[in-house]
Order: structure tokens, then C-alpha cells, then sequence
């Protein structure tokens, strides 16, 4: 019960706007990760960038089991399995990004398209955290079962070979 394991892994990719160049960034993500895209919403007007409330202005995919487990060893590898401390919080989740998609496998640069870039986040967790989520009996996480920072980088360290910088 106290070894971490990975709950899931969010891909988001921002595009800041609708249309084509939305499209394009959805068909890249689905073709990457092999799961169905969903949009994200803007929350509020913002005149400077153009960007009205609810338009969708990115895309998202959840991967969870195996299907996280190897998108996250390939996406360490195209980042060289390097992680700065900075990109881990407190409550033992990481997040970095991908700047170029063509970097994973079977993907190759389309001048009509472009080339975009993705934010991933790992979500980290002991087994026995879906009691603090649960619906019915929900009951606290006890501190001495919460994931820090310290646990999520020997994890990564131990599991992934990642170096920590």
C-alpha cells in the first residue's frame, strides 16, 4: 500500500484558438496518444488575444493503466529523461512539456500543419487515495499515507531512470 504508482497522465495541448489549427492539433493528439480528443473551453473574454468565453481553444486526452505507463516512457524519452525539482508540486505530481510533436514516433512534419506542442501532467497516488474521492464513506487520506514531493521523485528516479536536476 505505500508504493506510488501512476493514476494517470493528462496530454493538453493549448492552441488559443478555433478552427483549422484546432482541428490539425486534435487529429495530432488522437494519432499520439490513440484515444479520443476532448476540447477545452476558454472560461473568460480576453480582447488582447482574441479569445471569447466558451470558445474551445485546446484539446485533451486522459490516459490511464497501460496505456499511460507507456505514452509516459516514451514522452521521458523524448525529453531525455530529465526533470527539473521546480516541475514537481507538493502533492507529488509532475508536469512538463514536449515542444515539438514530431519528436514521437511515426510522426513526421507536415508543412500545412505545423508543429505543436504538449503539456503532459502525472498524476501520482498510493493505492487507498480513491477513499478521499469516493462517493459513498468518503473519509480523509491520513498524512502519513499522502504522496510528497521527496516520495514522487525517488519513484520517478527508481522506476523511469529519470535524473532530477
Amino acid at each position: 500500500m505505500r508504493n506510488p504508482k501512476v493514476e494517470k497522465v493528462v496530454v493538453h495541448m493549448g492552441v488559443g484558438e478555433s478552427g483549422q489549427h484546432l482541428v490539425d492539433a486534435e487529429s495530432i493528439l488522437e494519432t499520439v496518444t490513440g484515444q479520443t480528443v476532448v476540447r477545452s473551453y476558454a472560461k473568460r473574454t480576453l480582447p488582447a488575444f482574441t479569445i471569447k468565453k466558451g470558445e474551445p481553444i485546446g484539446c485533451k486526452v486522459t490516459l490511464r493503466g497501460e496505456a499511460a505507463e507507456s505514452f509516459l516512457e516514451t514522452s521521458l524519452g523524448i525529453v531525455e529523461r530529465k526533470i527539473n525539482e521546480s516541475q514537481f508540486d507538493i502533492f507529488g505530481n509532475v508536469s512538463f512539456g514536449v515542444e515539438e510533436h514530431t519528436d514521437y514516433p511515426g510522426m513526421r512534419y507536415d508543412p500545412k500543419i505545423g508543429i505543436f506542442g504538449m503539456d503532459i501532467a502525472v498524476i501520482v497516488n498510493r493505492p487507498g487515495y480513491r477513499v478521499s474521492k469516493r462517493r459513498i464513506a468518503k473519509r480523509k487520506i491520513p498524512t502519513s499515507h499522502k504522496i510528497t514531493k521527496e516520495d514522487t521523485i525517488s519513484f520517478f528516479k527508481d522506476k523511469y531512470a529519470v535524473e532530477v536536476e
